[in-house]
């Protein structure tokens, strides 16, 4: 048998269960769990007496303040990067001169200069950097890239992008970390990460000029009370007078929120259930982008985070015809019956692909259905990550920095724009052609 890689996995919330249960299961034949890294041990035993549930053997355990001294004792081949976003960077960079090659959470970082601080890392270490953007491998969205790469449209002109969360999902954002900039670079560097991903990645190009305007126009205390709303608490969990709130998150009733927030708050300070409509609250509720990209194509994007229903639709247009995809995704990761503390969208409600050539008959196109995470992304994403001989990928789904990098400075050029009112130009940023495609 070839010899296993060994794992850490920084940030043990939720989401770091998928990686956990990744190298502790399916792929245990090719992966050992080494170490837990977190600022709270409640957290870290969490997940730890879930492996000694299943009968295998806890991991070693470290707090954040001591996560070199994880390197140095349980001598990962790889660091898994979970953390709040605005933390990615000193992890990637201590984790690389370690000699330790990264996989880290989507968005990559949430400025330019930590971008930049990761870009030296990567160049004077040599080691691996990859970032999880687990959309490129649902099988929906990889169809319609093959259409684009085979010349469904012709030459790609213009990309037409809409993205709408709902009320449970993009809810959540304003009751987390997330709600506050600083930590998040708000919803255009943490959520629209993916999705300007997805673009550059469908058109094969990088962006290289930008223009956004966004603002907090639902959520937050003065958009309620402009609404004649009133909240008088700060959280929903034990709050009677949040028993009937439409936007509450009881944490009491999911064991594994129970575990993973309710129980770590003395030891962490962190409340996971704020209410959407309190303060402080510095994210951007909607927000609308437009973008030149260094083959000529123009994005227009917009997200908002307060619709009744979730999912996106993307039109490209083109020299021969045009193009479109409608997705309405399944939300259910906050419901109390959640099975899994790494429980999460599966399987997209509705997927409708179309395609319309220029002197011909439009026609639909059969979209693949796939059983999963994400549109059935995650679990073909986990073996691309953590097989010792991944599948051919003729796709190019496995995402470099580089990719990370392109996708988070439209959100960074973009909060720059929102901030000056102006045009920002993402070569004067950082000349993403160097490290690759030019258009």
């Amino acid at each position: 048998m070839s010899k296993r890689r060994r794992y850490a996995v920084v940030g043990t919330g939720s989401r770091a269960g998928m990686y956990i249960d990744a190298a502790t299961g399916r792929y245990h034949d090719c992966a050992e769990l080494v170490a837990l890294c977190d600022l709270s041990h409640t957290r870290m035993n969490w997940h730890n007496q879930g492996l000694q549930g299943r009968g295998l053997p806890p991991a070693l355990t470290y707090h954040a303040d001591d996560f070199d001294r994880l390197i140095s004792e349980s001598k990962p081949d790889a660091v898994v990067i979970t953390t709040t976003d605005a933390w990615h960077h000193e992890y990637i960079v201590r984790a690389l001169a370690g000699g330790c090659d990264v996989i880290c959470e989507k968005p990559l970082t949430t400025s330019l200069a930590r971008l930049l601080a990761i870009d030296e890392a990567i160049k004077r270490t040599g080691k691996s950097l990859r970032v999880t953007f687990n959309y490129r491998y649902a099988p929906a969205y990889a169809r319609f890239r093959e259409l684009i790469r085979d010349g469904a449209v012709g030459r790609p002109l213009a990309v037409d992008f809409s993205w709408v969360l709902d009320t449970s999902h993009g809810a959540d954002y304003f009751r987390r970390w997330h709600r506050e900039k600083a930590n998040s670079g708000g919803l255009l560097v943490h959520k629209a990460s993916h999705h300007f991903d997805l673009v550059n990645w469908w058109i094969d190009s990088y962006p290289r000029q930008v223009f956004a305007l966004g603002d907090l126009l639902f959520y937050g205390k003065a958009n309620a009370e402009a609404r004649g709303e009133q909240y008088g608490y700060t959280r929903y969990t034990g709050e009677e007078a949040a028993l009937k709130d439409p936007f509450a998150l009881r944490l009491d009733e999911k064991e594994a929120y129970a575990g993973l927030y309710l129980a770590a708050e003395a030891e962490t300070g962190y409340i996971r259930d704020r209410n959407v409509f309190g303060e402080p609250i510095t994210a951007e509720d909607t927000m609308t982008v437009t973008a030149r990209y260094a083959n000529g194509i123009l994005l227009s994007y917009c997200l908002v985070a307060y619709a009744p229903w979730e999912g996106l639709r993307i039109a490209v247009t083109g020299t021969r015809g045009r193009l479109e995809m409608d997705v309405t995704e399944t939300v259910t990761h906050l419901k109390p019956d959640s099975t899994s503390a790494a429980a999460s969208k599966g399987a997209f409600k509705q997927t409708r692909i179309r395609a319309f050539p220029m002197f011909g008959e439009g026609y639909e196109v059969e979209a693949p259905v796939a059983e999963g995470g994400h549109g059935g992304a995650d679990p073909l994403m986990l073996k691309d990550l953590f097989s010792l001989n991944p599948p051919l990928d003729p796709l190019r789904r496995a995402a470099t920095y580089i990719d990370g990098a392109a996708s988070i400075l439209v959100g960074i050029a973009a909060n720059m724009s929102i901030e000056s009112g102006e045009m920002v130009d993402v070569g004067e940023l950082f000349e993403l052609s160097a490290h690759g495609r030019n258009g």
